[in-house]
């Protein structure tokens, strides 16, 4: 699978940039969660966690994706 992405163009670097966006991604949508529903804290916290678990997967896939490219 990795290799498969490495051939469409998926970059580590692309994978990492991801990775960085998405905890910006994860606080941004804890604050307009927070401010902008009708709903009390808990449900800001479930949408910033529900996000911020996106950051893990892509650093993994762009450890993934350096070691495909040092092949």
């Amino acid at each position: 699978m990795i290799a498969k992405l490495s051939e469409l163009g998926l970059t580590s670097e692309m994978a990492y940039t991801a990775g960085t966006a998405s905890i910006g991604l994860a606080f941004l949508s804890w604050v307009m969660s927070k401010k902008k529903e009708d709903a009390e804290l808990d449900r800001a916290d479930r949408w910033g966690i529900f996000v911020g678990q996106w950051a893990p997967t892509f650093f993994a896939l762009g450890v993934a994706l350096r070691l495909e490219e040092k092949k």
